[in-house]
């Protein structure tokens, strides 16, 4: 899938600058002895927020789905797909971590002359050392861009879990029309269904008209009479 992504692509420098940045504190909370539930990898999961915030896609259950379809995020975790609740956990167990991490890449942006990343824009100039106040100013910019991210994530989690519940993604397709076999028949049931209705809804209308038809010769014929 790696050549299925030109090299400017933005994945691509998420992917890279995650592996500039100190990710020690998201691991503490993940168990070493192989006891407990299996996770998917810290480092995944925090470039899959990344790129997915910074994109402009909040929603979890809408991540979820762009990693069983999208090329980009596809690559972003390796063919896994988390599920919603596993994206909002990991946001919400970590939110403090990812404050920095997020603070972390997007001055990674700004020094290396990336003017945006995503829809996330930059607020000011290429840092220096010796211009604190401009530093200042955007570094306020970009922990405000963070909070907003991460706050309509958190509140679009919400919105979604009152909607569908907790448990569902809100377009989920009948179990029967999983097998590829019972797909066929629905669909082809459901053509029959169909086609019986439109047949019922022509033989109706061809009814009104051979009723009008047959009341305006009714009329003709009473004209005749009366005249004759």
């Amino acid at each position: 899938m790696t050549d299925w992504l030109p090299q400017e692509h933005r994945v691509w420098f998420v992917l890279d600058a995650v592996e500039q940045i100190d990710l020690s504190e998201f691991y503490k909370k993940y168990r070493t002895d192989g006891v407990g539930n299996s996770s998917f990898h810290p480092s995944m999961m925090a470039a899959l927020l990344i790129y997915s915030y910074c994109t402009g896609e909040r929603s979890s259950r809408k991540i979820e789905k762009h990693c069983q379809t999208d090329v980009a995020y596809k690559v972003v975790t390796a063919n896994q797909s988390p599920d919603p609740s596993t994206i909002s956990r990991f946001r919400k167990d970590n939110q403090s971590h990812l404050k920095k991490l997020f603070l972390d890449i997007l001055r990674l942006c700004a020094e290396a002359g990336l003017v945006k990343l995503g829809k996330v824009p930059r607020d000011g100039t290429k840092m220096k050392a010796n211009a604190s106040l401009s530093a200042n100013r955007t570094l306020k910019h970009l922990e405000q861009e963070i909070d907003k991210m991460l706050s309509e994530a958190e509140a679009k989690d919400a919105e979604e879990d009152k909607t569908y519940g907790a448990d569902k993604r809100g377009d989920e397709r009948p179990e029967e029309l999983w097998d590829r076999h019972s797909r066929i028949n629905r669909l082809k049931a459901c053509k029959e269904r169909l086609e019986h209705q439109r047949a019922e809804a022509e033989k109706q209308q061809q009814d009104k008209i051979d009723a009008r038809k047959e009341l305006t010769l009714t009329a003709l014929e009473a004209i005749k009479t009366d005249t004759g």
